[in-house]
């Protein structure tokens, strides 16, 4: 190794941080500012070793954890409130020719760089690393053209020759290939077709302008696939080697259209669509890039394929300006969507591996994940049930096998928190039992429950076992009549919830199969397990390792820095719970009715439908987003766990007003 080579070894790839601002940078210079590129590197090495700043640890691109900011102001929407359609179209029809921009103001794509694009090709391409070099690729075609005609604007044609050239890869089938993707993948912004619609209606002339390498009749496809009717005129960079960026292309509008005409340019980017449209004689009308606006909220600590595309979407609904939605909304769309989406993704994907008959959403978290399911698989229909099962329903009817659990939950667990005998044996259902205990301990019903006196008052339930499971016997036997329907015919079914010890999962598999023999394997699917924060950390881990269990966001197998994160002490068990929160009272048991049926029973309790049925309608709008854009991606549309908690990390993470926020939230929404 050469001194030059051991100096740069020394000085670049120590610290990462360091090695990626380097990178970075050195690609930004040419010529002399190689030489201020070194004195940019050792001043990263002062910052390091003499001054301590240990964020150079850390890379920027790849942060170890999100440290986005949150929008605690309000609905994040509001940022992006506009006028409405309406108005817009009636200030535009005061001019004789309207002029719109086409990506990210008629039309958006479903990612945060448009050459997202690039991952999706080259997996039709079957080629590495092939949205790197189709951006090379490009950049090179307009080094080519400028030295040429002193214009770097170039055709999709002229790209893919280059690319041709460069790689092994067919450039006129490859090029099809991309355009095919962009008209798959494109869609109207709702603002904007509003806007047209109107503008249409009162016959005014409105044309094209655009700085693209798709020609002219390309991005007429383009703008038919995502429902635009024809416009007047079309004006293209690439064709007319002309840009907006440069500005003569505003100048040949002009003078095709006539210089006396009064002319509006809408557009997104501030210097092209805005400044430079002013400059030459068009009013401009700014529509904020959607990207731009939602970028400071998004998390980046995501896989490179499933983050752009998340946070294109995210930014796509909630900034485009057609409305301004509710903080409730916005915290299932946002924080909740890509979630639900992936755990019915890894559903499906686990019970077809396995084999297994049914799934079993379980009450209550189940509710809104049996309706994402439906509309991810809806041939599938016939394959799940939104059932009842809860943690107090398992605790009775488990009581006989899972007696630790039955005293630690009801008894262990409410210890010194002012609960009242009465209370206690209330929700126990042993009320007729608790005078007996008051008697022999002279306690009263509003004794309370502390560490001093629930030795004995377990010792006196224990001493009459079999009068406390007889209380249970009835409602045995009118669950086992319900189930008998659901698991007719079933050899082995998943039950899905949202965790976190898996105790649901694990219960019901008794009860059916050692209760009531019906021989029906359960297989337990939660979205999260125990982490390292709770008391009780390893309660799953036999179940997990021998696969009885399966978590998907993280345990202690898959995604350990999730396990060490999260913390149920610091509400994040709540917060991934109220996501999932159902409109009805949780389950209390099943009983027997007066035919003899079942007969099932809830709590009541004071919910805030309206504010769950809004969270629940911000999740299921983003599963049907992404089901409609991506449904049809196979591989490339799924949602990894690690991914999938991502945007939660943000709040979790968060600012004390965000929290306080979301804590308003859960005030109205109950929580077992």
């Amino acid at each position: 190794m050469s001194s030059k080579d051991k100096l740069y070894h020394l000085l670049v790839n120590q610290v990462p941080g360091i090695r990626e601002r380097y990178r970075t940078k050195r690609k930004e210079v040419s010529g002399w500012g190689k030489i201020w590129i070194w004195v940019y590197l050792i001043g990263l090495n002062i910052s390091y070793y003499v001054f301590r700043r240990k964020s150079l640890e850390v890379s920027e691109k790849y942060p170890y954890y999100e440290e986005r900011r949150l929008y605690t102001s309000g609905s994040e929407s509001s940022i992006s409130a506009k006028i409405r359609p309406e108005e817009l179209a009636r200030q535009l029809e005061e001019y004789d020719v309207i002029s719109f921009d086409v990506f990210d103001t008629l039309i958006f794509r479903p990612f945060s760089e448009p050459t997202d694009l690039f991952f999706f090709l080259g997996d039709r391409l079957n080629y590495p690393d092939f949205k790197r070099i189709r951006m090379e690729m490009e950049w090179k075609a307009r080094e080519r053209k400028y030295k040429k005609s002193k214009s770097y604007e170039v055709n999709l044609e002229e790209i893919y020759t280059v690319l041709s050239q460069e790689t092994g890869i067919d450039g006129q089938s490859a090029s099809a290939m991309e355009i095919e993707l962009e008209n798959k993948f494109c869609f109207a912004n709702p603002y904007m077709e509003k806007v047209v619609k109107l503008i249409r209606e009162k016959g005014k002339r409105m044309i094209i302008t655009s700085d693209m390498y798709l020609n002219t009749e390309q991005i007429k496809v383009l703008l038919k696939s995502c429902g635009y009717s024809e416009f007047d005129a079309y004006y293209v960079s690439c064709d007319l080697q002309r840009s907006k960026s440069e500005g003569n292309l505003f100048e040949y509008i002009k003078a095709a259209g006539g210089s006396k005409k009064n002319y509006a340019h809408v557009g997104d980017n501030y210097s092209s669509d805005i400044k430079n449209a002013k400059k030459h004689g068009f009013t401009p009308f700014h529509y904020v890039n959607v990207n731009a606006a939602g970028e400071p909220y998004r998390p980046y600590d995501m896989s490179a394929i499933t983050g752009g595309t998340y946070r294109g979407l995210v930014n796509a609904h909630i900034h485009n300006g057609m409305n301004c939605c509710s903080r409730e909304y916005e915290y299932g769309y946002i924080y909740g969507g890509l979630f639900v989406t992936g755990y019915c993704q890894f559903i499906h994907q686990y019970v077809k591996e396995h084999g297994m008959d049914k799934i079993l959403f379980l009450a209550r978290d189940g509710d809104v994940l049996s309706k994402a399911y439906h509309i991810l698989y809806p041939e599938e229909d016939s394959k799940w049930e939104y059932v009842y099962w809860s943690r107090l329903a398992a605790l009775k009817l488990s009581a006989g096998y899972y007696k630790y659990d039955y005293f630690r939950r009801f008894l262990y667990h409410k210890v010194n928190q002012s609960y009242t005998l009465k209370q206690i044996f209330a929700s126990m259902e042993l009320d007729d039992m608790l005078q007996g205990l008051c008697d022999s301990e002279r306690y009263t019903a509003e004794t309370r429950l502390t560490d001093q006196n629930v030795g004995k008052i377990k010792r006196y339930l224990m001493y009459h076992w079999e009068t406390v499971l007889g209380h249970y016997e009835e409602q045995l036997d009118a669950g086992r009549k319900y189930y008998d329907r659901i698991l007719d015919g079933c050899m082995h079914a998943a039950a899905v919830d949202i965790g976190w010890a898996g105790s649901g999962a694990i219960a019901l598999d008794y009860v059916v199969n050692r209760e009531w023999k019906m021989g029906c394997r359960i297989t337990g699917i939660v979205a999260g397990t125990n982490s390292c924060n709770n008391e009780e950390p390893d309660t799953s881990e036999t179940f997990l390792q021998s696969g009885r269990m399966v978590s998907y966001l993280y345990s202690q197998r898959e995604n350990r820095d999730i396990w060490k994160l999260h913390d149920a002490g610091k509400g994040h068990n709540l917060y991934w719970e109220m996501l999932l929160d159902a409109p009805m009272g949780s389950f209390k048991g099943f009983y027997p009715d007066v035919c003899g049926e079942c007969r099932c029973e809830f709590k009541e309790e004071v919910l805030d439908s309206e504010r769950i049925r809004k969270i629940q309608q911000g999740v299921l709008d983003f599963v049907r987003h992404w089901q409609s854009v991506f449904g049809k991606c196979g591989d490339l549309g799924r949602i990894s766990g690690r991914d999938a908690y991502a945007p939660m990390v943000s709040i979790e993470r968060g600012s004390n007003a965000f929290f306080q926020e979301i804590k308003d939230l859960e005030d109205t929404a109950n929580v077992e």
